[in-house]
C-alpha cells in the first residue's frame, strides 16, 4: 500500500502552495506527496482537480484560489500562461527576479557551496515587448491562415496577434505579412499531412538601427505569388530591409531549413551593442534582449579588468559579440565557434567595427584550445558561454591546463553552471564573488549569470 498516491485523478481538494518549481509551477504537498500547479503562487490557498497522480508526484489545475499571494500580478491574457511564451507573468517583477537569483542559491546549497554569495538579479525597467527575433507558426483555423503559438504539450494552436514579449513593432510586422499572406490565397502548413505552403514567419529587428528581417519559411520550393507578395509587404513594411525564403522540406519542428533565396533586400540586417556594429542574417546566434546583453556584456569586462595587455580566449564565440567587446580592451582576442556561418559572419564584424587584434576558428572549443596550447599561446582570461547543456569535462581540462588568471562563465542554466563550478573549484580555482544574474528573458523562468573565477597563485 505505500507505493499508492495519497491522491487520485479527477478527486477536487483544497490545498496551501509551499513553493515555486523551477518551470514556474506552484508546489502543494499532500501527506508529503508533491502536486504540481500552474498559475498557482506560495502562500495561496487553493481549491484544485487532480489532473494526473503518478506514484511519486502529481499535476492538478486550480478550480477557484481562496486566497491570493500579495506577489500575484491579475492576468489579462492567459494564452501566455497556456502556451508558455510567458510563465511567470502572473508573478510580479521584483518576485521573478528574486525568483531568479534563488534558483541559483538552491542549486549551490544543494552541493554545499552556500559559502558562494548570489548578487540580486538585474532587471528591466520595462520588462515586456523586449524581444528582438520572432519565430512564429502559421497555420489555418476555421478556414482562415492564423498566426500564433502552440499551447504546452499539445498541438492545439492558439491564433495571437500580441506576443506580450515581442518587440511592438515585429508584432506589428508579422500581422501585416499574415494579412498579405491571406490576401493572396497561400496556404498554410499542414503538419499531419506535410501540406501547404508557409510554415513560420520569422521576424528580426535591430533594437538602435530598427532594420527588420522577414524570413517566409516555406515547405514548398516555389513561393506562389511570390513578385506580388514581396511588393506588397515592401510597401505595407518599409522598414523590411531584408526579405528572404527560407526552405524546410522536412518533417521537423525544427523551424529552418539549411536553404536561403533572397527575395528583396540584403542578406543581413545591422544592429549594435555597446557602441559596435553587428551583421545578423537569419542563422545567427544574437541574443534576444538587446537591452540585458549590454548590462551582461559590462558585467563580463568588469569581471575581465582587461587593461590592454592580456590575451583573451573566447570558446563560443557565435558571430563575435563577446569577442569584439572584449577586443576593444584586450591585446588580441581568440574566438572559436561550431558553425562556419558563425564565424564569416564573427570575421565581418570585426571588419566592420575595425577592430584587427581578433582572430576567429571554426571547431570545438577544445580541439582549438588544444591546438592554442601547442602553439604557446598563454590566454590571461577565458570566456566561456556555453548551450544549456554547460561545458565538456575536456573543455574544463583544457581550460584549467592554459593556467590563465581568470576564467569567466556566462551561463544561461543554473543547475550545470553549478555542476561546473564543482570542477573548476576542485582544479584550483576560487569564485570571485558574487555571482550575477541577468534578467535576459522577463516573464520567463529562464535566467543567465556571470561567474568569474580566479585562479589560485
Amino acid at each position: 500500500m505505500g507505493n499508492k498516491a495519497p491522491v487520485s485523478k479527477n478527486q477536487e481538494l483544497t490545498v496551501t502552495i509551499e513553493d515555486l518549481t523551477y518551470q514556474g509551477m506552484g508546489v502543494a504537498k499532500v501527506e508529503h506527496y508533491p502536486l504540481f500547479i500552474e498559475n498557482a503562487l506560495p502562500t495561496e490557498k487553493v481549491m484544485i482537480h487532480v489532473l494526473k497522480a503518478a506514484k511519486n508526484y502529481g499535476f492538478a489545475r486550480v478550480i477557484k484560489r481562496l486566497s491570493t499571494s500579495d506577489q500575484r500580478v491579475e492576468l489579462t491574457e492567459k494564452h501566455y500562461l497556456q502556451t508558455g511564451i510567458a510563465p511567470l507573468q502572473h508573478l510580479n517583477y521584483a518576485a521573478q527576479l528574486e525568483f531568479k537569483r534563488t534558483q541559483i542559491v538552491e542549486l549551490l546549497s544543494k552541493v554545499h557551496l552556500e559559502n558562494i554569495q548570489v548578487a540580486p538579479t538585474i532587471g528591466m525597467d520595462e520588462p515586456y515587448h523586449y524581444r528582438n527575433k520572432a519565430q512564429v507558426p502559421v497555420r489555418m483555423v476555421n478556414g482562415k491562415l492564423e498566426t500564433g503559438f502552440f499551447k504546452k504539450n499539445s498541438h492545439i494552436f492558439v491564433p495571437l496577434e500580441d506576443f506580450f514579449i515581442q518587440d511592438k513593432r515585429i508584432d506589428e510586422v508579422i500581422k501585416s505579412v499574415r494579412d498579405i499572406l491571406r490576401e493572396f490565397n497561400i496556404e498554410p502548413y499542414d503538419e499531419r499531412q506535410h501540406s501547404g505552403v508557409i510554415r513560420h514567419i520569422m521576424v528580426r529587428r535591430g533594437y538602435y538601427t530598427h532594420d527588420v528581417m522577414v524570413v517566409l519559411v516555406t515547405r514548398a520550393k516555389r513561393l506562389p505569388m511570390q513578385d506580388q507578395i514581396v511588393a506588397a509587404i515592401q510597401a505595407k513594411c518599409p522598414d523590411v530591409r531584408s526579405l528572404i525564403q527560407n526552405v524546410n522540406q522536412a518533417t521537423t519542428n525544427v523551424i529552418l531549413g539549411k536553404q536561403d533565396k533572397l527575395l528583396a533586400g540584403q542578406n543581413q540586417i545591422k544592429d549594435q551593442l555597446n557602441g559596435l556594429t553587428f551583421n545578423i542574417s537569419p542563422h545567427s546566434f544574437y541574443q534576444v534582449n538587446p537591452v540585458q546583453t549590454e548590462k551582461l556584456y559590462q558585467k563580463v569586462m568588469a569581471g575581465a579588468g582587461l587593461t590592454g595587455k592580456e590575451t583573451v580566449i573566447d570558446a563560443y564565440c557565435g558571430i563575435g559579440t563577446i569577442s569584439l567587446t572584449l577586443a576593444t580592451k584586450a591585446a588580441k582576442v581568440y574566438g572559436v565557434e561550431v558553425v562556419p556561418e558563425a564565424v564569416a559572419d564573427a570575421k565581418l564584424n570585426a571588419a566592420a567595427n575595425e577592430i584587427e587584434n581578433t582572430q576567429f576558428e571554426i571547431g570545438t572549443a577544445e580541439e582549438w584550445m588544444q591546438k592554442w596550447e601547442e602553439q604557446g599561446i598563454k590566454p590571461d582570461v577565458i570566456v566561456v558561454d556555453p548551450p544549456r547543456k554547460g561545458l565538456a569535462e575536456s573543455l574544463i581540462e583544457s581550460a584549467v591546463k592554459m593556467k590563465p588568471d581568470k576564467i569567466i562563465y556566462v551561463s544561461c542554466n543554473p543547475a550545470t553552471l553549478v555542476r561546473d563550478l564543482q570542477l573548476f573549484l576542485d582544479q584550483g580555482f576560487t569564485v570571485e564573488q558574487p555571482i550575477q544574474p541577468v534578467d535576459q528573458f522577463p516573464q520567463t523562468v529562464h535566467v543567465e549569470s556571470v561567474t568569474v573565477l580566479k585562479r589560485k597563485l
